[in-house]
């Protein structure tokens, strides 16, 4: 099936797409493709995925994935998303199959001039919408992490050799500064 842009997909017919590396969102049924990220923002989610994912496996906490992957937050509202980094818990991994069928308990977005304000804004919108328990929003023009606990409204910035404190990772303990120490 080609994208029809302008048509409506239901979740179905957007799954039918032949499937890219390309990041790719269905956004209540119309297809959203933006351009494909710079290498300092992929530089980011490469460093922050693996710090994350090895934190995640020694503990057998959950998965860790980075996009492209798709997070079905509302079927019926046909609204799918693409976080750069997504955690699932080890008790909430029946939501994975070959999609993510519901919220993440953690996501991550390294925000770049062209997604900042939507992924600070709309996408975090929808993050509490749907029951996301958190998010970090990485600004590395700033060099600093906000982490963004979506059930209690609360929002911390972390910068230089400081520890990043998450309701999600309890046992977290990297800084901005290591997460962003990007070659």
């Amino acid at each position: 099936m080609d994208i029809q842009f302008g048509r409506r997909l239901t979740v179905e017919e957007y799954f039918d797409l032949p499937p890219t590396s390309r990041p790719m969102e269905l956004v209540h049924g119309v297809v959203r493709e933006p351009p494909a990220p710079f290498y300092p923002h992929q530089a980011v989610v490469t460093r922050s995925s693996t710090l994350l994912y090895s934190h995640v496996q020694q503990r057998r906490l959950g998965h860790v994935c980075v996009a492209p992957v798709d997070v079905v937050l509302n079927r019926e509202s046909a609204l799918v998303v693409q976080p750069d980094i997504l955690f699932v818990t080890r008790e909430r991994q029946h939501i994975i199959t070959t999609r993510v069928w519901g919220a993440p308990d953690l996501t991550v977005e390294v925000l770049s001039a062209g997604t900042a304000s939507r992924d600070r804004t709309v996408k975090l919108g929808w993050y509490r919408q749907y029951g996301v328990r958190e998010c970090w929003l990485v600004d590395v023009n700033a060099r600093a992490i906000e982490v963004v606990n979506l059930a209690a409204s609360s929002r911390v910035w972390y910068r230089g050799d400081e520890a990043i404190h998450s309701v999600v990772l309890p046992e977290w303990l990297a800084s901005p500064d290591f997460i962003l120490a990007v070659d």
